[in-house]
């Protein structure tokens, strides 16, 4: 196995986990997993170095809005696995994570992107821009957006009264 088998290989985890943010479910998140693989180890050649992450990653993204064009009719917001999320500290609320999850599959397929790759896999603006081929203020915007929307949605989970009806 030569270094970019074994680079690629490394992504795995970071590439299923890309995968089931775009995909409505774990069985659709592996067909694009496999597909992005697929085309990976096919185009070895074409790979001109740097990151091969990111490279792998345009790929997918590629592969995904492939797929979306060809289901018209499948609507864009789709369900994130709340298992897939790890947590480094305990939340205080334990329905947290599902009032997360609801208000990021209430995203669009483009806002939600962006924030994965933003929040889950740390790339930076620039590199996002290259993968997503749009421009950097492009991202930015639907990072605002998406973190906007999230905000919006989960103020009107936290609202507790503690006053007495008059």
């Amino acid at each position: 196995m030569d270094d970019f088998e074994k680079n690629l290989l490394q992504l795995l985890p970071n590439l299923r986990r890309y995968a089931l943010s775009l995909s409505a479910s774990p069985s659709e998140a592996e067909d694009l997993l496999h597909d992005c693989l697929e085309k990976a180890f096919a185009n070895k050649s074409k790979w001109r170095g740097g990151s091969i992450k990111s490279w792998a990653m345009t790929i997918m993204t590629n592969q995904f809005r492939n797929k979306l064009r060809k289901k018209t009719s499948q609507p864009l917001i789709v369900p994130i696995e709340g298992e897939n999320i790890v947590a480094n500290d305990a939340m205080s609320d334990p329905l947290e994570w599902d009032k997360i999850i609801a208000a990021i599959d209430q995203l669009s397929e483009d806002n939600r992107a962006v924030l994965m790759l933003v929040v889950v896999e740390n790339y930076s603006y620039i590199e996002i821009s290259k993968m997503l081929n749009i421009p950097m203020g492009t991202v930015m915007s639907r990072l605002s957006r998406a973190r906007n929307m999230i905000a919006q949605i989960l103020d009107g989970h936290n609202i507790i009264s503690f006053r007495r009806p008059s």
